[in-house]
C-alpha cells in the first residue's frame, strides 16, 4: 500500500509571475516534482524505468488553483496513488501552505505505462503493480495534520 508523500517548498523569485503570485505553469513543475519524488521513494525512479524497459507518462491532468501563492512561501506538496488498474494509474496532489492553513491547489493526473522502446501502452509489470498501491480509504490525504 503506498503512503501519502509530502515534500516542502518555498517559493522561489523565479517562481512568480507579472502578477506578483505563483505562475500557474510552475504548479505543473511542482506537481511533476513531487510525482518524481514519490516514485523514487517507492523504488521506481527512472533508473527502474530503464532496467525495466517501460515507464508511467501522463496523460491527463485536472487542476484547480484555489488560493495563490507568494514569494517566500513555504508549500507542502502532497500527493498519493487513489486508483490503479494493468494500464493506468490515478494520482492525487494536494498544496498546503500552514501559516494560513490555506489549500492552495488540488490536481489528479492519470498516468499511462507504455513501453520505452515503442512509446506503445503496455501492461504495467509486477513491480509496478506492487509499488503503485493505492492510499487506503481509512486515510484522509486532505489532513494535514498528519505529517
Amino acid at each position: 500500500m503506498s503512503d501519502i508523500f509530502d515534500l516542502t517548498i518555498q517559493v522561489q523569485p523565479e517562481h512568480i509571475d507579472s502578477l506578483g503570485h505563483v505562475n500557474n505553469v510552475v504548479y505543473m513543475h511542482w506537481m511533476q516534482d513531487v510525482a518524481s519524488a514519490h516514485i523514487e521513494a517507492l523504488g521506481l525512479g527512472l533508473k527502474e524505468y530503464q532496467q525495466l524497459k517501460h515507464a508511467m507518462v501522463a496523460v491527463e491532468h485536472h487542476v484547480q488553483y484555489r488560493k495563490a501563492a507568494f514569494l517566500d512561501d513555504e508549500i507542502m506538496l502532497r500527493t498519493w496513488l487513489n486508483d490503479l488498474n494493468s494500464l493506468y494509474s490515478f494520482r492525487q496532489y494536494a498544496f498546503y501552505r500552514e501559516k494560513d492553513q490555506s489549500l492552495l491547489f488540488t490536481a489528479s493526473t492519470k498516468w499511462a505505462c507504455i513501453e520505452l522502446a515503442t512509446g506503445r501502452p503496455k501492461r504495467m509489470s509486477p513491480t509496478f503493480l506492487q509499488a503503485y498501491q493505492p492510499l487506503a480509504n481509512t486515510e484522509n490525504p486532505y489532513d494535514f495534520s498528519l505529517k
